[in-house]
């Protein structure tokens, strides 16, 4: 099972920063936190955005990652995320999958999730994905990854420019994301915003912002995040179906997955059989 013990000091690869610290607190907090009062539904599945396959998942090329996990995921009845990063074609290749797979399912579209830039180049990349988009949301977070934010200058936003945004793609019908929500400031922030959507993540313990867990961020936080916003999304280390219910629990609508189903896609290529869920 992927727990941040196999992966110690990849960085680049599937780890974390000091020794996977917050990928593991991710992973174990699961089965430390207790159920909330919700209902206990399964909630929906979500592949989430993943960039960086040759240098973090050791994949051949770029496009054929984003080809690849798009249609595994997909064929799976899994919800769709694709992300962005640095070169411009790690989005494109995403948006190019999933018009792909808009072949074989005609209504497939995904959440698109783009990196803190200022307002206007966030809002000129989100015309590249009009057509396959049912949501957007910024990856506030990405703003600690300090390599990427020195190189295409990323932006710590303020809860005005994520208003301006929120107001701007709401008026293009689309509902509006706030991923990365794992600090106190962030609390702030989502007040301020109120956006459709608050996803709950500190990008798989892969950047360096406080020591802790997803699961412990919602247990410690669920009422006021679902008071500021419709649905509530999180992330991180959830590896067992009774982990999904203990999410929902919380008042969770979406789990997001990524280290699982890249290691069951990987797993399927080199022709193993390993399921996506283990319950």
């Amino acid at each position: 099972m992927c727990n941040g013990a196999g992966c110690l000091g990849e960085m680049p690869g599937m780890g974390g920063p000091f020794d996977s610290r917050n990928f593991i607190h991710n992973c174990n907090d699961w089965n430390s936190i207790g159920f909330g009062s919700e209902l206990a539904e399964f909630p929906q599945l979500r592949l989430a955005p993943i960039t960086g396959a040759i240098e973090n998942v050791g994949y051949p090329d770029e496009k054929s990652f984003y080809r690849d996990i798009i249609r595994f995921a997909s064929g799976r009845g899994i919800k769709l995320s694709i992300g962005d990063g640095t070169p411009d074609c790690k989005l494109q290749y995403g948006i190019e999958a999933v018009r792909e797979q808009r072949k074989l399912i005609p209504d497939t579209k995904a959440a698109v999730f783009i990196k803190p830039y200022p307002n206007e180049k966030i809002l000129e990349r989100s015309e590249w994905a009009d057509d396959i988009a049912e949501i957007f949301g910024i990856d506030i977070d990405a703003y600690n990854i300090i390599t990427m934010r020195n190189l295409v200058h990323l932006e710590q936003k303020t809860p005005a420019m994520l208003l301006e945004l929120k107001k701007r793609f709401n008026a293009r019908g689309m509902l509006f994301a706030i991923k990365g929500v794992f600090k106190d400031e962030d609390l702030e922030t989502v007040q301020a915003v109120r956006p459709d959507i608050i996803y709950v993540s500190n990008h798989g313990g892969r950047v360096e912002t406080r020591e802790g867990s997803t699961a412990c961020f919602l247990e410690a936080h669920a009422g006021l995040l679902k008071a500021n916003c419709h649905k509530l999304w999180v992330d991180g280390g959830i590896r067992l179906t009774s982990q999904m219910r203990k999410a929902s629990s919380w008042g969770v609508d979406t789990v997001l997955l990524g280290r699982p189903i890249v290691s069951a896609l990987c797993s399927e290529r080199a022709g193993e059989d390993r399921p996506v869920l283990q319950a």
